[in-house]
């Protein structure tokens, strides 16, 4: 989208840090931890349709993961995703339709985000491909079942307002998902962890998106 490109060039002109601008394009409000929380807080990166619009995108809390760390769980961060609500929609070439975004979206990208970072320490990288693809085809089909025995319920606050999340836990760390809100032109929330309990937790609209930079 030219519009787009041209925002994204005048904010890196004036000295916005590359990484951030895709976010201060969001059409949506990015989510975080609450002021509960004291760490490090950080940014990862956005998600874009083909014509540039800003669809998800991720907010760091706590320690960067390593991937391959010699001993996981001394790790200690929480991940939030925030994904835009959106409608089935024709994708941006007019040549096909993109499906509608849901919590299940949300889940989906905080499972896959989960073993991205996550390297069993006894695997010999030969075979992490192999493990990966097959822990994200069931990552994607937990997500597609948020009702299934493999999700509990936890409420969280989200912006104050206690919120139903689907929960679950697994040997590489937590993944949960829900809705910001009722509001169906809301956004969904997916989030992952390792090391850091997701009891207790609570989000809330990050309101200088750019603090997170630093």
């Amino acid at each position: 989208m030219e519009t787009t490109s041209r925002t994204a060039e005048q904010q890196a002109s004036a000295g916005v840090g590359r990484k951030v601008d895709g976010y201060l394009l969001a059409a949506f409000p990015w989510y975080g931890l609450d002021e509960a929380f004291t760490g490090p807080r950080w940014l990862m990166q956005v998600g874009a349709a083909a014509d540039g619009t800003v669809e998800h995108g991720a907010t760091g809390h706590g320690e960067g993961p390593t991937i391959k760390a010699e001993s996981p769980q001394d790790e200690r961060f929480a991940v939030v995703v925030t994904v835009a609500s959106r409608p089935v929609r024709r994708s941006a070439d007019g040549t096909g339709v993109l499906e509608a975004t849901s919590v299940s979206t949300a889940a989906w990208l905080a499972g896959s985000g989960l073993l991205a970072h996550t390297w069993p320490t006894q695997m010999d990288r030969t075979l992490r491909q192999d493990w990966l693809d097959q822990q994200t085809t069931l990552a994607w089909e937990l997500a597609d079942d948020l009702g299934g025995g493999a999700w509990s319920e936890l409420m969280l606050p989200v912006d104050g307002v206690p919120t139903s999340f689907a929960y679950r836990e697994s040997e590489y760390g937590w993944v949960l998902a829900g809705s910001a809100s009722e509001d169906p032109d809301g956004v969904h929330i997916g989030a992952y962890g390792r090391g850091m309990s997701a009891y207790g937790l609570g989000f809330s609209v990050v309101k200088d998106i750019a603090s997170y930079e630093g």
